[in-house]
């Protein structure tokens, strides 16, 4: 069968521009479905240019809504497909359709797969082909009668080295970059998480359970990789130390010379620095660090199960040993001026050259969501951003985004962003009209002029 996977073009203020990732979920789904005929179509890339669906006219098309913010987007698309082609069985898979299936009911999806996608995408695609009845595919909700019917939970693979590889030879790959680290692979070791952060939605959709491909698998991945920057996708990649240890040593052993970007917690960075001495050694080049907040009063409020001494340590340790720290800082709509005087002078005092804002925000399919659902003033998702405050502020909101961009102006100067974009042109062949981009993405970051708009429109 003709299959074509949808990545929709986000629409979200902050760094859309200056971080540009493969769609490895289309990937991997792809690397399922050996035997049919398939194509991705990056709309962050082409744009929403439906030229390619004309041409192809896929018996399937999937699409990716792993994020709130792109809901309305991926409505779109799927009434656009099926305008152009009205055979096509439209489906929709990803975190946020799983967690919230029936916000999908419309008369131009078919489907909508729940939970992890390979096998349930790749047995629709055979029943599909072989006219047989997708109420035998479980996993799935099916469209009938103006609503959606389920066939029934799948479990979980239980071993992540059963699953294909991604088919990473059906895009250029040229384009994909984290700052101005590019060409830009990832890949993904492990799935879930075993800690139960309020406003995160990826220990439920996982059941709370954690699996992780074999140390070997991951090697074995990675040797194939062309590109010279990986990003590893786990949402705790140190989640097992001694599995984190067991890679980095055959990547010492196996001779493979990349520069390498994970996500780990600060308490994890905190206990096993040596660990992080022998990733230094293979290559690491920066670690996302959710610090969150400043005191250990609210991040016990968000279920961290952290304290502020531990992202100290860990900042310490990374700094010690030249790593990029990306702190990421979760701003709380209740903050009055004295907050984010506290924010910032933390960031001032500690030296932190990378950190990034996000607005406290209840993403439906959290467990924030149904503590908070009855206080959030707009369920218009263009806002669900992480970047736009749809609970009630304690400033006005104008003042409140004021002060929230200030936060930006603290460690992005534009003569720094310029200089290092420069740079890149000359030797990692970004072009002009993309550094554009990336410059006017950063600018927005501090204007609340942008924020404001959206609230507007």
């Amino acid at each position: 069968m003709k299959v074509m996977l949808i990545q929709p073009k986000s629409r979200a203020i902050g760094f859309t521009d200056m971080i540009l990732a493969e769609p490895l979920g289309l990937e991997a789904l792809a690397g399922s479905l050996k035997g049919h005929e398939v194509r991705i179509l990056d709309m962050r890339i082409s744009g929403e240019n439906f030229s390619e669906v004309s041409r192809f006219k896929p018996d399937v098309c999937g699409i990716s809504l792993s994020y709130t913010i792109d809901h309305k987007p991926v409505l779109k698309i799927a009434k656009k497909v099926k305008e152009l082609s009205p055979k096509t069985f439209i489906v929709v898979g990803g975190h946020h359709a799983s967690l919230n299936v029936m916000s999908l009911v419309h008369s131009s999806i078919d489907a909508v797969v729940i939970g992890e996608g390979e096998r349930t995408f790749f047995e629709l695609v055979e029943t599909l082909s072989a006219k047989g009845d997708l109420k035998e595919v479980r996993g799935l909700a099916l469209r009938e009668n103006g609503s959606f019917i389920f066939t029934g939970v799948r479990q979980y693979e239980p071993s992540l080295d059963t699953l294909p590889f991604p088919e990473r030879k059906l895009l250029k790959r040229k384009y994909y970059h984290l700052g101005f680290q590019r060409p830009l692979a990832l890949v993904e070791t492990s799935r879930g998480c075993s800690h139960e952060c309020s406003f995160c939605c990826v220990w439920q959709f996982y059941g709370r359970k954690v699996r992780s491909k074999s140390p070997e698998r991951v090697i074995w991945e990675i040797q194939r990789i062309e590109e010279p920057y990986v990003l590893f996708v786990d949402d705790n990649f140190l989640i097992d130390t001694q599995r984190s240890e067991k890679i980095a040593l055959l990547l010492k052993e196996s001779g493979v010379k990349k520069r390498y970007t994970f996500q780990a917690r600060g308490d994890t960075i905190a206990k096993h620095p040596d660990l992080l001495k022998l990733w230094k050694e293979v290559g690491l080049k920066g670690v996302f660090i959710g610090f969150e907040k400043t005191d250990d009063e609210e991040l016990d409020s968000l279920k961290k199960r952290t304290k502020v001494k531990y992202n100290d340590l860990a900042l310490e340790i990374l700094k010690d040993l030249k790593i990029d720290v990306w702190a990421s800082f979760i701003i709380d709509p209740s903050y009055g001026e004295e907050d984010f005087r506290r924010v910032s002078e933390y960031v001032s005092s500690r030296k932190i050259k990378n950190p990034t804002f996000s607005v406290l925000t209840p993403l439906p399919g959290t467990k924030l969501y149904e503590e908070m659902k009855e206080k959030i003033v707009s369920y218009d998702f263009d806002l669900f951003d992480i970047a736009h405050a749809v609970l009630p502020t304690r400033l006005p909101l104008e003042q409140f985004y004021l002060e929230f961009c200030k936060l930006y102006r603290l460690p992005y100067s534009s003569l720094k962003l310029i200089l290092e974009g420069i740079w890149a042109y000359m030797t990692k062949g970004f072009k002009l009209s993309q550094l554009m981009r990336m410059l006017y993405s950063a600018k927005r970051l501090s204007d609340p002029k942008y924020y404001l708009s959206a609230h507007r429109t």
